[in-house]
């Protein structure tokens, strides 16, 4: 439960939706403290850090996962983990729980071998022998686990008031903090460092921009496996002074209101909740082709372009999103609302996945 994208659309529904008639517990792969461990027990959630289906295989990891699920009488499993869903949803089919969820939050995966593929159709077979419920966060995300099988899409929903209630000083100061001069132009990106998120091809565009102008930077947060890789590809580009890498931040809506441009150039993507908080921050938002076109909120904030282009064109991309007419915050949050990514209204959805919560269970299921 760090602060990926995943993990604060479930912590976005979690803070809204009525937790007198249902829970949430969570297992997790990690163990020790995370971002949202402290807030999820608040809110009356347990939380059980088992070790991955990496580390211990697949026997042990369906032991572990049935030992949680044995410790309370759940209504229903909703798994998270994409292609290995069928692993929980197996557990929970084999201790009679009903309810069985399988939710996809991407469009593909970088292995392309065929022992990895082969893998890929195995786990794809586990989930359709285990779910009774398919769901994801986008037609492509959907089509990617579940082929042609009919899945319900959860959208992306954020706290649209988190972003447009930020104090008019805020960008100043968010400069100051991250050593920026006030005439600096942010490009911000947030995401972790992995192969989807693809953050090394944001080096040679800031090295080109900075070639011509040299107020430009870019701004990365976010952590992960490839952080170190992605340093040491500014440094070997001599432009580190121009780039920060600020790890894991809690402050995600006053940084998204700082940045100038966010850039997005995902190898493939589920569907990109960071999208969201950039535009209704009201910042213009150049994503590669990959991201998927319901991203757009149609306040004339985004441009896909394709990974194959060259750098020369995003660049030309960036400097024109300068131009860009900035929405009104009224028709931002119109907008949300109108296409119901207002979390607001979307947690509501989650809902009916639930049988237990409009049948006779009561007063609180647990999930």
């Amino acid at each position: 439960m760090g602060r990926g994208g995943a993990e604060t659309l479930i912590m976005n529904v979690y803070r809204q939706m009525d937790r007198s008639r249902c829970q949430f517990d969570f297992i997790t792969h990690s163990h020790g403290e995370n971002d949202y461990n402290q807030e999820i027990r608040r809110l009356g959630g347990d939380i059980y850090q088992i070790d991955s289906l990496g580390h211990v295989g697949p026997k042990q990891y369906l032991k572990r996962l049935k030992d949680v699920m044995k410790i309370r009488e759940y209504d229903a499993v909703h798994a998270h983990t994409d292609y290995q869903a069928g692993f929980p949803a197996l557990a929970a089919k084999q201790l009679g729980i009903a309810t069985r969820i399988c939710h996809s939050h991407s469009s593909g995966w970088p292995k392309n071998s065929w022992k990895d593929r082969l893998t890929l159709k195995a786990m794809q077979g586990l989930i359709r022998y285990s779910a009774t419920e398919y769901c994801s966060c986008s037609e492509e995300a959907a089509a990617f686990l579940f082929g042609k099988r009919k899945a319900k899409i959860l959208k992306n929903s954020i706290d649209v008031h988190s972003f447009l209630d930020i104090h008019p000083d805020s960008k100043q100061f968010m400069h100051e903090l991250l050593n920026i001069p006030q005439s600096g132009k942010i490009i911000g990106h947030i995401g972790r460092f992995s192969t989807s998120k693809n953050q090394s091809f944001l080096i040679p565009i800031i090295k080109k921009l900075l070639h011509d102008d040299s107020s430009y930077y870019l701004v990365l947060a976010g952590d992960g496996p490839l952080r170190e890789k992605v340093e040491a590809e500014a440094k070997a580009a001599g432009i580190w002074d121009h780039i920060r890498f600020l790890g894991i931040r809690k402050d995600i809506p006053q940084l998204m209101n700082a940045f100038d441009v966010f850039l997005f150039p995902s190898i493939f993507e589920g569907f990109g909740i960071v999208m969201l908080e950039a535009q209704c921050a009201g910042i213009p938002c150049i994503a590669a082709d990959t991201v998927p076109k319901s991203t757009d909120m149609e306040l004339g904030l985004v441009k896909y372009i394709s990974l194959e282009t060259k750098i020369s064109d995003w660049c030309d991309e960036i400097e024109a999103s300068f131009n860009y007419s900035r929405p009104s915050k009224a028709l931002i949050h119109q907008q949300f609302a109108n296409k119901g990514f207002h979390i607001n209204d979307a947690w509501k959805d989650w809902f009916q996945l639930y049988p237990e919560l409009t049948g006779s269970k009561s007063p609180t299921s647990k999930f």
